[in-house]
């Protein structure tokens, strides 16, 4: 029998047990998803989603650290989703640093959880659209999540977060890794961590002349760049600003709407996929024949769809 109906009033509550089942549930696949998803549809989309990605080294954990201090500085609550590319039990690197977390480790209102890729390409989960649905459902007003540092496939968090920050650090080449991984189109906030490095000015600049060669209308967004050294909590202040800033002209602009909108196709086409994935199935016979250039793929296809 499922307790979801016991645990989620709980979870609106803030109850961090009632919060881990039931993402657990969301990130092992069980049953109650569907119910877990009816559940907190209606409190859907009252968090403030930041996305945090960038190459390995970065300091995105340190950052997402300094975040979590400042927002609480201000009142809010806040809640960390951490994706480790490997085990949903190691902890990442956000939760393996005690030393830096444990300011926070008894803090109820911060919430810290670290969710396994499991393969997924993007930097992050194929269940964190759900999560973040149950920490919203939990009151929390902030949600950073922290991707994996995958390099140039991670640019699903844009669709996903309201703000996107890419971290570059100096000395690792970031600027021109940036523009080969498209991730200059998909930053909201570039933020120049390590700024006390050798190097610093130049990557600021790197940065600048790569944002000059993007025709803007004077209305768009014009990505700020934000200098940091998080391990001191340097320019953490200026950060929130420049997040906060973003915020205030996606809800000016009308772009806060149309993201969640395409939040929610994305979503829902993940879904309908993964439904369709499971109730067509490919036979290795057919397989075979494909690969004996006995039939083409899309003559196969056509069976499958046709005998289903």
């Amino acid at each position: 029998m499922s307790h979801i109906d016991e645990w989620a009033p709980r979870a609106f509550d803030g109850d961090p047990r009632a919060l881990g089942r039931l993402i657990s549930i969301v990130e092992n696949g069980g049953d109650g998803v569907r119910e877990i998803a009816a559940a907190f549809a209606a409190r859907a989309g009252r968090a403030q989603v930041v996305g945090l990605t960038g190459s390995p080294g970065v300091g995105k954990s340190t950052t997402t650290t300094a975040l979590v201090s400042a927002y609480r500085a201000q009142g809010r609550r806040v809640a960390v989703l951490a994706v480790d590319p490997s085990s949903p039990f190691s902890g990442g690197a956000i939760l393996g640093d005690r030393v830096r977390m444990q300011e926070h480790a008894t803090d109820p209102d911060v919430y810290i959880r670290s969710m396994s890729s499991r393969g997924h390409l993007g930097g992050l989960s194929a269940t964190t659209p759900q999560a973040v649905r149950v920490l919203e459902g939990a009151g929390f007003d902030v949600i950073l999540i922290e991707t994996v540092g995958v390099g140039q496939a991670e640019v699903d968090i844009a669709g996903l977060a309201d703000t996107t920050l890419v971290l570059l650090a100096p000395g690792m080449g970031d600027g021109i890794q940036a523009v080969k991984a498209g991730i200059l189109e998909v930053a909201d906030v570039f933020v120049i961590n390590k700024a006390d490095r050798d190097g610093a000015d130049a990557t600021y600049r790197d940065i600048r002349s790569m944002m000059a060669l993007v025709t803007r209308e004077p209305h768009e967004w014009r990505q700020p760049i934000v200098k940091t050294v998080a391990h001191r909590v340097e320019g953490i202040d200026e950060l929130v600003e420049a997040i906060d800033k973003h915020h205030t002209w996606l809800g000016e602009h009308g772009e806060l709407a149309r993201r969640r909108l395409a939040r929610a196709r994305a979503e829902v086409t993940a879904i309908v996929l993964g439904t369709l994935a499971s109730r067509y199935s490919v036979s290795e016979g057919l397989s075979a024949k494909v690969a004996d250039g006995e039939l083409d793929p899309y003559a196969a296809a056509d069976e499958v769809l046709a005998a289903s």
